[in-house]
């Protein structure tokens, strides 16, 4: 139907702008946060690239539903603005009319957005997470840039290296500054090296010498050494511990139905329905008058959309802290919102209807009566 392939096609159009401007700003701002990560040691440099797609991959669901439900409210706002919406009313097509082509344009998206969420969001948290402590568990050796002087993951120490190889396993002129609480010693040696003991790192360092002093008295000693072992602040790599619930797949989520589980199923379950209650809701909101020069709907839009996310993110803590169960966090937030966006969208249809009617009837009362058509 003519109706039908118009409506789907503006939607299209809308939905393709709203998601390259929205993409465009928020890819940009996790390029800057994760490129100040790098620069601050949290994440390696090479890695930058890779671990913005995975944030990406990750929030790809929030701008996905983000972009469709800002495309709806601006494509049918503007069809209200160009007196479109009054020629259809006037044709008998009601604002619910509008349900059906807005839901076959949606569908896609909203598939799209479910396999994301329950497949996508924890494979791209997990090789987040896992390209993150690769990085953190490297050993301060690897971590230091020949030349540069460099802090430890503890805070503790101060290393100095002129590196041999670009494994990070074997260095020269290796010059440490280590400070504890009632001390502080300057170890220098002519090379050093990585072994691994019981899962431990050491650092070994050969024909060097130590310089202690104490804080307390002043006390000093000066040593020399042929060998001398160093325990890294960091232990080598090891098994993966406790994942974090975001980083855990559905059907393990589902197998093991503890609180903080269920709180992440709720919340990924939650923001696929509350992307489909705000297909609904967009087209309650995007009524507007064409009469009026200042245009808050799509203002009362984003406000919407902000307070049904956090609402959504405010059910994932309460179900993951035992305060209310499953099935009333998600059939209580979002039956509500459907409730909310059907009422809203029939109070939106009998509101044009009821306008339209008053609006000929006001016009066929003002019309005069033709000549020779009066009572006697």
């Amino acid at each position: 139907m003519l109706f039908d392939s118009t409506v789907r096609r503006e939607l299209a159009r809308g939905f393709g702008a709203t998601l390259a401007v929205i993409l465009t700003i928020v890819l940009t701002t996790f390029l800057i946060r994760t490129v100040g990560q790098a620069a601050s040691g949290a994440v390696a440099p090479q890695d930058v690239a890779l671990l913005l797609g995975y944030v990406a991959l990750g929030n790809l669901p929030t701008m996905l539903a983000l972009s469709l439900f800002v495309a709806i409210v601006v494509t049918v706002g503007r069809m209200y603005r160009d007196s479109e919406m009054t020629v259809w009313f006037a044709s008998g097509v009601g604002l619910v009319r509008f349900v059906r082509p807005v839901l076959q344009a949606a569908s896609p998206v909203l598939l799209l957005i479910g396999l994301l969420l329950l497949f996508v969001w924890p494979w791209g948290n997990l090789n987040s997470l896992e390209l993150r402590d690769r990085y953190a568990q490297r050993s301060d050796l690897a971590r230091v840039a020949p030349g540069v002087f460099r802090t430890s993951s503890d805070g503790r120490r101060v290393f100095f290296v002129e590196r041999e190889s670009s494994d990070g396993i074997n260095a020269r002129n290796v010059f440490i500054l280590t400070r504890q609480d009632r001390s502080e010693s300057v170890t220098t040696a002519r090379q050093g090296r990585l072994e691994n003991v019981d899962g431990d790192r050491f650092l070994v360092l050969e024909r060097g010498q130590r310089n202690d002093v104490r804080l307390d008295n002043g006390e000093r000693s000066l040593f020399s050494f042929e060998g001398y072992r160093v325990l890294a602040s960091e232990r080598a790599a090891r098994a993966a511990q406790a994942r974090p619930p975001r980083a855990v797949s559905t059907a393990d989520l589902l197998r093991d139905p503890v609180p903080r589980h269920q709180g992440e199923l709720v919340w990924r379950l939650g923001m696929l329905f509350a992307a489909g209650n705000l297909v609904l809701l967009g087209l309650g909101l995007a009524a507007t008058n064409p009469r009026r020069v200042s245009n808050w709907n799509l203002l009362f839009a984003l406000l919407a959309f902000l307070v049904y996310y956090n609402l959504v993110n405010l059910s994932q803590a309460w179900v993951a802290s035992g305060r209310i169960p499953l099935a009333a966090a998600l059939f209580g937030l979002h039956g509500l919102g459907l409730a909310l966006a059907v009422a809203l969208l029939w109070w939106r249809d009998h509101a044009s209807v009821t306008g339209l009617f008053r609006r000929r009837s006001r016009a066929a009362a003002t019309t005069p009566a033709a000549p020779g058509l009066t009572a006697a």
